[in-house]
């Protein structure tokens, strides 16, 4: 929980909206037909995984009963949320696909059993179910921001677990300098896994100061239950601070080591994306400006802000970084 002052993002609890308000009949028409403008013929865009295909149906998540969880106050926003079905029909998900319409696709997922293995510079290496984690874990709910480095922006409520919380967990040595996060390698029902263009398994890091940070979160969950499979489920990563593509989905590892790792966009392309990959308005990805933000499910444009808004809570785990190119 934050401790002294609020930040200069929150607003009282009192008036943030109501999530009922975004879900009645009128905003539910309104953000479904806000999806289907969004949602392109994408699956013309696509180079691998056109978003629609045949799809064996799948359990419900056994997590269910679990959600909704209490909120946690100390996180809240200066903005409305998205509605659910906005989020729910403009996703990247690159396993499935290159266009955001691949929510047909990703139900393919099969989210049971999932084990997450936690290895490295660790006391014990081990795997734990992703259910006996979120009993010995209990997520609790929070209100974030998120920044696409294709400048559009999402407002949602995750439910999860404090990364810090899953750092203690994991035990890791005190040499450990950063956290590996991947996500699962299965082709067969992910065809967007067999493009030669990513190098796969999707891989990011962060830095242990980062990933024990109070805002890094391990989100399980999305609108009061489990995730939806085009979100990341069954356990994905949310940075608000940073550009969406660091918060891997998907996870099934988690390790622990002394060296920077090279994740999926640094190395696709070096010279558009970083592994910091921090939002700041005054500097411009190479094919486009990051100076505004496109609210999605709105025609509203906003100013972007430094480190999305987060720097009161961030700013200082980067003051000493001469010469690292912290923003892209």
């Amino acid at each position: 929980m934050l401790i002294g002052k609020p930040p200069s993002w929150a607003i009282p609890e009192s008036q943030a909206t109501p999530e009922s308000v975004f879900l009645n009949r009128r905003a539910f028409m309104s953000a479904a037909a806000g999806a289907a403008a969004l949602a392109p013929s994408a699956a013309k865009a696509g180079l691998f995984g056109w978003g629609k295909k045949d799809v064996a149906p799948q359990p419900p998540d056994p997590s269910a009963g679990l959600y909704p969880v209490k909120r946690n106050p100390a996180f809240t926003l200066d903005r409305p949320v998205t509605p659910e079905p906005i989020n729910l029909g403009y996703n990247n998900f690159y396993e499935f696909g290159t266009s955001k319409d691949i929510a047909e696709a990703a139900q393919a997922l099969p989210i049971r059993p999932w084990t997450i293995k936690i290895g490295g510079m660790v006391e014990r290496p081990r795997e734990i179910a992703i259910d006996d984690l979120l009993k010995q874990l209990p997520p609790e709910e929070r209100l974030y921001r998120h920044r696409c480095v294709e400048a559009w922006s999402m407002a949602l409520p995750w439910s999860g677990i404090p990364m810090k919380d899953f750092v203690a967990f994991a035990r890791p040595l005190g040499s450990a300098k950063y956290v590996v996060l991947k996500t699962f390698m299965n082709p067969d029902v992910a065809d967007g896994q067999a493009s030669p263009l990513y190098d796969w398994p999707y891989t990011e890091g962060l830095t242990m100061a980062e990933a024990t940070n109070e805002l890094a979160f391990l989100a399980t969950g999305a609108y009061g239950k489990p995730l939806a499979r085009q979100m990341g489920a069954p356990i994905r990563l949310a940075v608000p601070w940073k550009y969406g593509f660091k918060s891997v989905k998907s996870i099934v590892s988690v390790e622990f080591t002394d060296k920077r790792p090279k994740t999926l966009w640094e190395t696709a392309g070096p010279g558009e994306y970083g592994f910091w990959a921090n939002v700041n308005p005054a500097v411009p990805h190479p094919r486009w400006s990051q100076a505004q933000e496109r609210v999605i499910g709105t025609s509203e444009t906003k100013p972007t802000l430094i480190f999305n808004g987060y720097g009161e809570q961030v700013a200082d785990l980067y003051k000493d970084m001469k010469g690292e190119k912290l923003f892209m």
